[in-house]
């Protein structure tokens, strides 16, 4: 479990919550696993901030050398900061998608919604991993 943080939360596809010092704003990225399925990252597309999401939407696309795939929310919320890091180097999805890798930023508009996420074990089930 050492590629699955123990301090996250997770979606069933491949997204992962991690709070931040603002109330009710969480970072949203993509897990390693999705990342090491997916393969070498080379283009990823979000929103800008202040768009809106329910849970499960899709919020963008990420594409790499072998497919591309969509993005999902994993709570409902509006966007208040984006990457744009990853528009010039999208691979540091690969090299860090816990870290620098991360996609938005999203207030909640229902955080009993986190209460439906994995914790790291789960996720690990979820995964096979």
């Amino acid at each position: 479990m050492s590629n699955i943080p123990s301090d996250l939360l997770y979606s069933t596809d491949h997204e992962y919550l991690r709070a931040t010092d603002e109330p009710d704003v969480f970072i949203v990225g993509i897990t390693h696993y999705a990342q090491d399925q997916l393969g070498d990252i080379v283009f990823v597309e979000l929103p800008k901030a202040g768009a809106t999401f329910g849970a499960h939407d899709t919020f963008g696309t990420i594409e790499a050398v072998k497919a591309v795939s969509e993005l999902f929310a994993p709570v409902s919320g509006t966007v208040t900061e984006v990457n744009s890091a990853l528009d010039g180097d999208p691979a540091v999805i690969n090299r860090d998608p816990f870290g620098d890798g991360w996609m938005i930023k999203i207030r909640l508009s229902d955080p009993s919604q986190k209460d439906s996420l994995l914790s790291a074990e789960a996720y690990a089930a979820h995964t096979g991993a």
